[in-house]
């Protein structure tokens, strides 16, 4: 599902390798506090990225900054080959990126079906049109996604008389409707009722495999991290730390220093 990315200035456009993801050196200053510095990240086509660490360690920070939510003060962001910087925030997620936050972002007064809708949408549409008529094959599409987190039976009801739990199901099924080629994911699993992390496991792992979605995730549950990535980033004081698999992560010394207050 790689994009081949528009360049403004040029009109040409750039070929991806795997890496659809590349930082380096970003950096983010807020007066004298430094939350991001000098981070360096890889996500690969295909794979499912971890990115944890202890509270303030910068990671929403460094999410705002791939997304352009925040401008790095210094550093690069890639996208597919493609220097997305300065591009501005909607511009980015045009380009195939999705994100969904701690907070559920959904339309809490419409149901469920025209959340999805809504969240195909391209730049434009007619929005009115779209919930009143849409078509088949977006219909299918939303049909498909809900039956997919077992929400099939709550098209119709309002998404905000559901448990926070099945409106992350949700913004996330809305993600997947934009077919994005990477996806950021701030704590999934945060809120979740345990009966259904099991279930959310396979659905993101589903995603991974038959969307072919490239994942990349926030997460304070280590159980939940440590069974579904295929590599993790640890970041510490604004800093990276470590980077390697999970069995590699659970025994690295610097992790466990910085879990539990070290120096």
């Amino acid at each position: 599902m790689s994009r081949s990315i528009e360049n403004d200035d040029t009109g040409m456009t750039t070929t991806a390798d795997d890496a659809v993801l590349r930082t380096e050196g970003i950096t983010k200053r807020f007066g004298g506090l430094t939350a991001v510095d000098n981070i360096d990240v890889e996500v690969h086509e295909g794979e499912i990225v971890g990115l944890i660490g202890p509270n303030g360690a910068g990671k929403s920070t460094l999410f705002n900054c791939i997304t352009g939510t925040l401008t790095a003060d210094e550093g690069q962001v890639t996208l597919e080959g493609q220097d997305v910087t300065d591009w501005p925030e909607y511009k980015i997620a045009r380009s195939g990126l999705g994100r969904m936050f701690q907070e559920t972002r959904i339309f809490g007064g419409m149901t469920v079906r025209k959340n999805l809708l809504l969240a195909a949408q391209e730049a434009g549409a007619d929005i009115g049109g779209l919930l009143r008529q849409p078509d088949d094959s977006l219909l299918n599409r939303t049909n498909e996604l809900l039956d997919y987190v077992d929400l099939g039976g709550l098209a119709d009801t309002r998404a905000g008389k559901l448990s926070f739990g099945q409106q992350k199901l949700i913004e996330f099924v809305m993600e997947l409707m934009g077919e994005p080629d990477l996806l950021l994911m701030d704590e999934p699993a945060g809120g979740i009722n345990p009966a259904m992390l099991e279930n959310l496991i396979d659905y993101i792992r589903t995603a991974n495999d038959e969307e072919e979605a490239t994942i990349f995730l926030i997460e304070h549950n280590m159980d939940f991290v440590m069974e579904i990535a295929d590599r993790i980033y640890v970041l510490a004081h604004g800093e990276r730390i470590a980077e390697g698999t999970p069995d590699e992560i659970q025994t690295d010394q610097r992790v466990i220093n910085a879990y539990l207050g070290r120096e």
